[in-house]
């Protein structure tokens, strides 16, 4: 059996627009969230379903970026890593400055934490991350049982979990060598401060 050269050039034709109207792989998306509390989860819902909001994207400007006004302090831990996110990013001391409690600190003590906060601006951000305290663990004695401890003697508590510090991810210098600064977290004036 012989083709007609019609039907040998429409074959290949027909093929590549069926290819064309085959669906694409899907890809799905992976989503950064920051919880209420500060945590981090990563996911393929929107951040809201989960009562989180999307982790603001860094604009690497690296320079100057204006501040706009925020309405005054961090009243949430978001806020307070955004604001230091921004500070560390365009290498601002005075507005990472800005979210450091101050208070009760001599002059010349606050020269020396201007020196220390100006270091740790000069160097590049990799992630910030809320650190929450241990879960304590209780040991339950049982009368007439031996002294040795078992996974099932001991009993977790659920205690206050909120953060209580902020561990600054850095790099040092143009090398890979990671740098890491622990933040300490304060409530003062129902306003979220850091200090060292």
């Amino acid at each position: 059996m012989s083709r007609s050269p019609i039907t040998g050039a429409l074959l290949p034709a027909v093929a590549s627009a069926l290819l064309m109207l085959a669906p694409e792989p899907a890809a799905a998306q992976i989503n950064r969230c920051t919880t209420p509390d500060g945590g981090t989860i990563y996911t393929d819902r929107r951040c809201s379903d989960l009562d989180a909001v999307e982790r603001l994207p860094r604009d690497g400007a690296g320079g100057g970026a204006a501040r706009a006004y925020r309405g005054g302090c961090a009243r949430n831990l978001h806020d307070l890593i955004h604001e230091m996110t921004v500070a560390i990013d365009s290498r601002d001391v005075n507005r990472l400055a800005g979210v450091y409690h101050w208070t009760g600190m001599s002059h010349r003590a606050g020269y020396g934490t201007m020196d220390r906060l100006d270091r740790i601006v000069q160097q590049p951000l990799v992630d910030i991350v809320a650190l929450r305290p241990a879960t304590p663990v209780v040991v339950v004695e049982r009368a007439g049982i031996s002294a040795s401890v078992s996974a099932d003697s001991s009993v977790r508590v659920a205690g206050d979990r909120r953060p209580v510090a902020l561990r600054v991810e850095q790099t040092a210098g143009g090398g890979a060598a990671p740098v890491r600064t622990i933040f300490g977290l304060r409530r003062h004036l129902d306003c979220w401060w850091v200090s060292l």
